[in-house]
């Protein structure tokens, strides 16, 4: 299918091939008829994108200083990849759009396909032939002969309409509108048909003349004239609200509003501008200064947008898809009128013509901007991408053939570049969510080809290894679906997010032959792991470790922290060093012991692991530091020794008063390429695999025990029959 995208390196835009959607849980697939391009979000997009890297850093200083300290605590090399991985992703332009459901997921039982609805939301509601969007962020139009041209401005009118209820404009009241773009002009035939009188100004003869011919008692262009009509329409008084639908830097029009406004009047916000006010009048006015979010409640909540927890009506009356449901109802009931407010539209193949308009590389004017799609496109769920010619080993040595599911940051920065380092790895086929990403990711990385298709990759004869880097909750599931598919897995961590999950992979593990099951505990394949357990040698007694782990604060709504998607800090990363402490060591945990706290977004706790050789470990693991600070740090006791790992960037060993100390100056390696070199020679050369299921098995149920001593405040023992940690037979 064809999708509009924008370049965050450079800005450019491109009407380009990619997959499409695939329906998720809780979404419908839509095949869009028509969407709206936002001149105003639009083309500030265009403009940050196009911008270099020296005046990015200046409209953002808040990414600079993340910079700076992944600089200090990662390595020069690893902030410029992860820098560059970031401005690599193409961006999903659009969040306003209209078309017919082809497709609904599961949960979703109110909606069927054939329903003509909106669509809302960036990175759901973009300017693309299909999309898959959230139930809660689609309407059903209403009536037959509501058009998709006209629905598609559905989301900027639930802008406009929570405008208006932000201002709670009552019937007879005198309303003032400054700016009259496309947000302006909907807000006043919206208050117009909600029996309120508007006054409206804008800088532009022809929309004020527009606004005037859509129902304002008055427009003009002049601020003075403004002020004279809302003191003439309002007895005298003043304007009982005025909403700001302009798009500006200057605080001109907030203070314009504090003028114009009556006593104890409300001015909402809108539109984007200054908002530097004079206090004097705001002061001595009492005026109720407000701001307007976006379509109204819901937006940004994760719960309600992705989810599809709808707020009860009776709390919340007006959430944004029930503002969308209200638009479409007055578009229904000819109470609006969008024709007039349509001055271009594109086919999607011409759609580089509209960003040319909007950017100015036109110059004529402009208002609503609508791109058009074909009916009855094919939509093929693969897209091939030319071969990349790569180095292969002799014919009789078998080529590790990768299918990958997610294309995340974490794929892109530091597994992809890792696997693609290895000569006998064909990377065939690539399956992401989201059809652009996978386009973008299988082309940069020399993938055969890309689809948003799961079914596509697992089942595609081509591929004898499947890499699983999705979301968490995701990864039981397709471990199960590849093993049975014959396919050897290289799974990121966690493996699962509970015991019944682990306990269904290691069945369907225990009767499989030939295969391979690697997790990505990748910090026991650093460079200065195996220097540092080499040169504790073989123990002789105990080791006595402590690892210390400023994990750093996560934003509250990140997905990690989400216990059903993410399974939380502990299951999603303290697996990480559960293992680094047995593989030094070199015994499984038998016993855990934890306690901790948890702050406004994560899990603080100190762990204390006792392991089947007598070694004692503890994990530190703090979400309430500093992340400019160093990440990790382990130190080992024992033989006489002493070995010190800070961030895998420097290794300190003392032993009979002697320090040797070994440093990686420009980047950090925590052993991403050493992993999976030695995953693909394992499956190239019919060896074990580099970590036995048995380490596998006992490190997730031992953070499982830990999450467990956690809420229990009790000590758990970890209890595994070695006799059903067979692993299957060595790949012949």
């Amino acid at each position: 299918m064809k999708q509009v995208l924008q370049s965050a390196r450079t800005g450019s835009i491109e009407v380009a091939e990619v997959p499409p959607p695939r329906v998720l849980p809780g979404c419908v697939l839509v095949r869009i008829a028509a969407s709206l391009v936002s001149a105003g979000t639009e083309r500030a997009s265009s403009e940050f994108a196009s911008k270099n890297l020296l005046q990015k850093a200046k409209s953002r200083p808040d990414l600079v200083m993340d910079a700076i300290a992944k600089v200090r605590r990662d390595g020069l090399f690893s902030a410029i990849s992860a820098v560059r991985n970031r401005l690599d992703q193409p961006q999903a332009l659009g969040y306003s759009s209209a078309g017919t459901i082809i497709e609904v997921g599961d949960g979703v039982s109110d909606l069927k396909p054939g329903d003509r609805v909106a669509c809302a939301g960036a990175t759901f509601a973009v300017h693309a032939e299909c999309a898959c969007v959230p139930r809660l962020l689609v309407a059903r139009i209403p009536a037959a002969d509501v058009d998709f041209d006209s629905a598609a401005f559905a989301t900027v009118g639930a802008v406009a309409i929570h405008g208006v209820r932000t201002a709670e404009a009552k019937i007879g009241e005198v309303v003032g509108v400054i700016g009259a773009g496309l947000l302006g002009q909907l807000s006043v035939q919206i208050l117009n048909a909600a029996g309120c009188r508007v006054i409206v100004i804008d800088p532009v003869q022809s929309r004020a003349d527009l606004a005037a011919r859509s129902g304002a008692l008055a427009a003009t262009t002049l601020e003075a004239e403004f002020r004279d009509l809302s003191l003439a329409h309002s007895g005298g008084k003043g304007l009982d609200s005025v909403l700001i639908t302009a798009e500006t830097p200057s605080s001109g029009p907030v203070n314009l509003a504090s003028q114009v406004a009556r006593d104890r009047g409300v001015v909402v916000a809108v539109g984007t501008v200054g908002m530097e006010l004079q206090r004097k009048l705001y002061y001595e006015k009492e005026i109720d200064f407000r701001v307007s979010r976006s379509y109204g409640p819901g937006r940004y909540d994760d719960a309600y947008e992705q989810k599809g927890r709808d707020y009860p009506i009776g709390y919340v009356r007006w959430t944004e898809t029930r503002n969308m449901e209200a638009f479409l109802q007055l578009l229904a009931d000819r109470k609006l009128n969008i024709r007039p407010l349509i001055t271009h539209s594109f086919d999607i193949e011409t759609a580089l013509d509209a960003y040319s308009l909007i950017t100015g590389g036109k110059a004529e004017p402009y208002l609503g901007v609508l791109i058009r799609y074909p009916e009855h496109s094919a939509l093929d769920k693969s897209v091939r991408l030319e071969l990349v010619t790569r180095a292969r080993w002799a014919s009789r040595v078998p080529v590790v053939k990768v299918g990958l599911l997610g294309a995340g940051n974490f794929a892109q920065s530091t597994l992809l570049p890792a696997m693609k380092s290895d000569s006998g790895t064909d990377l065939i086929g690539l399956c992401a969510s989201s059809g652009a990403r996978a386009k973008a990711t299988a082309a940069k990385f020399g993938f055969s080809c890309c689809t948003c298709d799961e079914d596509a990759i697992v089942s595609d004869p081509a591929i004898n290894t499947l890499v699983i880097t999705t979301r968490h909750h995701l990864h039981a599931a397709q471990v199960i679906r590849v093993l049975q598919a014959g396919k050897h897995v290289f799974c990121e961590k966690p493996l699962c997010l509970n015991e019944q999950e682990l306990e269904a992979i290691r069945n369907v593990y225990s009767h499989t032959s030939n295969l391979l099951l690697m997790v990505g505990f990748n910090r026991r394949f650093a460079p200065m792991a195996p220097e540092m357990k080499k040169f504790l040698g073989r123990p002789r007694s105990p080791l006595i470790m402590n690892y210390r782990v400023n994990a750093g604060a996560l934003p509250k709504d990140h997905w990690i922290n989400d216990s059903e998607q993410g399974g939380g800090r502990i299951i999603g990363e303290v697996c990480h060093f559960v293992d680094f402490l047995s593989f030094l060591c070199g015994a499984p945990p038998v016993k855990v012991e934890a306690n901790g706290f948890a702050s406004s977004e994560d899990q603080n706790a100190v762990i204390s692991l006792e392991f089947s050789d007598g070694s004692l470990g503890t994990i530190h693991y703090a979400c309430n530091g500093d992340r400019a600070f160093s990440k990790e740090r382990v130190e080992v006791f024992g033989n006489g020794c002493v070995a010190v790992l800070d961030d895998f960037r420097r290794l300190d060993l003392v032993r009979h008063g002697r320090k040797r100390s070994i440093r990686s100056w420009l980047k950090q390696d925590k052993g991403h390429v050493a992993e999976w070199q030695a995953f693909a020679e394992s499956i190239r050369m019919g060896g074990p695999v580099p970590i036995s299921f048995e380490e596998i098995f006992s490190t997730t149920l031992a953070t499982f025990r830990i999450a467990e001593c956690l809420r229990s405040g009790r000590e758990q023992q970890i209890a595994i029959e070695p006799a059903e940690l067979l692993a299957p037979p060595l790949v012949s």
